[in-house]
């Protein structure tokens, strides 16, 4: 099974949930050495003030989401969003 599935699955769910332009959202899990991955998350631009929120709040959200994601696989997650 490829490590990440799960995380990349619930964070563009989520992310999706969020924006105005959900065709937009791309997800790409990138190894971040042994048993850690980076979740990359794009968005259109005017969207990504939606997905890191006041204060970075739906960040640190989807961030733990994302995490919780990763105890289910077993795996370190980290949430960067990226222009």
């Amino acid at each position: 099974m490829e490590q990440g599935r799960i995380v990349a699955e619930v964070v563009e769910y989520v992310v999706k949930e969020i924006v105005d332009a959900p065709d937009d959202v791309q997800v790409e899990v990138v190894p971040d050495g042994k048993d850690a991955v980076v979740a990359e998350v794009r968005t259109a631009k005017r969207d990504m003030g939606r997905v890191i929120g006041r204060r970075g709040r739906v960040a640190r959200a989807i961030r733990a989401v994302a995490s919780a994601a990763g105890d289910e696989e077993g795996v370190a997650v980290d949430v960067e969003f990226l222009d």
